[in-house]
């Protein structure tokens, strides 16, 4: 079995899979680590309205998934 049909639906499986991976730890991280409220985070409060910016939170998603994406796909 070839073919560009092939290769697609196996991408589109492989990424559905790396979703389902990725939604779960993020599930689990929560909990675990109190990931999304690291300190570096900025949280605005006033009356009724709330701004949340994860500024350290997203530079170490950052991090963490560049390392892991070259461990991965280094040649």
């Amino acid at each position: 079995m070839s073919g560009p049909w092939y290769a697609l639906g196996k991408m589109i499986v492989m990424l559905g899979v790396f979703l389902i991976v990725v939604g779960g730890l993020m599930m689990v991280s929560g909990k675990l680590f109190h990931f999304g409220r690291l300190p570096g985070d900025i949280l605005i409060q006033k009356g009724n309205f709330s701004f949340y910016f994860p500024v350290v939170t997203s530079i170490l998603l950052s991090l963490i998934l560049t390392i892991i994406l070259n461990l991965l796909f280094r040649r």
